[in-house]
């Protein structure tokens, strides 16, 4: 038998079906960060909850009042103008940029996008602003400057090595603008004090276990690890060489020493990472990349892990524990 439906109740019907079809298409579109590094997500959880913490600062909740499309290249510097360009034809407001590589990469995909960038070297001799104080362009962000800390990374590290030791420097070739700096700091500040440096290279994974035995062909006391974002996704196999071959090492940033490293000296990126949150919920809400200064880092961190100098049966002098801002026991 047939169903006859009185048009009085099809309209009440239709209406409630279009309901919320209706109130979907009323939503506020959120708007959408771009978010792309040279690493690989694993590796950067705690460095994302700190950004989300700057976005938050200034009023913005990923998946409640912003979105974020996430690009990783895991290492593979060749992906990372492919995915820039991806990010771009999606229309992002802002893209957010985690080193040299990746910076570059979305500077030549878009004159125009917003770009909130973290460098580890000079921003304007990579040529990302011409000014720290007016970026006088579509980007800006915070300049960590790596390079100078090679220094005192040389300086904690020979604390450790046997005297009169040449000491290692462990660098990927693939990142030829920022490697080639750091180099060059590493070079000047072992010139200066009269010590040798052993230099290696590390462009692939199955190169690292060369690395390490010409380092220890040649007697390295110990061994500087480059900056670099390939070589922290590494960062494992980094530090179980170094415990093979019983050489200590010293690293650029804390994860290192939490998954067993010996020796950490950097900048402390979660407060960089929260900065560069705060930029990118400040050109969301309007203001112009060229109006905001390139901020510097103010905090450094030195962590020690006793327990792994204790197995490499090393004896970490008082005055350098005293420094340490973090003790791994």
């Amino acid at each position: 038998m047939a169903t006859y439906i009185g048009r009085r109740e099809f309209i009440l019907g239709s209406a409630a079906a279009a309901c919320p079809l209706a109130a979907r298409a009323q939503q506020p579109t959120l708007p959408v960060i771009g978010f792309i590094s040279a690493g690989s997500r694993d590796t950067y959880a705690v460095l994302l909850a700190a950004f989300r913490q700057g976005l938050k600062e200034t009023g913005y909740i990923e998946g409640q009042t912003v979105a974020i499309e996430s690009r990783w290249a895991d290492g593979q510097l060749d992906r990372l103008p492919r995915l820039a360009a991806d990010l771009v034809q999606r229309r992002v407001a802002v893209i957010v940029t985690t080193g040299g590589s990746s910076s570059r990469a979305a500077m030549a995909a878009s004159g125009t996008i917003p770009i909130v960038f973290l460098s580890q070297s000079d921003p304007i001799n990579s040529g990302f602003v011409t000014s720290f104080n007016r970026p006088d362009g579509n980007a800006t962000g915070m300049a960590l400057l790596t390079g100078p800390l090679v220094a005192k990374r040389l300086e904690i590290v020979l604390q450790l090595a046997p005297a009169g030791a040449p000491i290692g420097y462990l660098m990927n070739p693939q990142d030829t603008r920022e490697a080639g700096d750091y180099l060059r700091e590493a070079q000047a500040a072992a010139q200066a004090i009269g010590q040798r440096l052993i230099i290696v290279n590390a462009g692939r994974q199955h190169d690292m276990a060369a690395a390490f035995a010409a380092l220890v062909d040649q007697r390295a006391g110990a061994l500087i690890v480059s900056t670099d974002p390939y070589l922290f996704v590494l960062r494992n196999q980094i530090i179980a060489l170094a415990a093979r071959h019983s050489l200590p090492t010293i690293y650029d940033r804390r994860e290192f020493a939490a998954a067993g490293g010996l020796i950490t000296y950097g900048t402390h990126l979660a407060d960089a990472y929260r900065q560069i949150g705060v930029y990118a919920g400040r050109i969301l809400k309007g203001e112009k990349p060229a109006d905001l200064p390139v901020v510097q880092p103010t905090k450094f961190e030195l962590v020690i892990n006793l327990g792994i100098a204790k197995a490499l049966r090393l004896q970490v002098p008082d005055k350098l524990l005293a420094l340490a801002d973090v003790v791994i026991e």
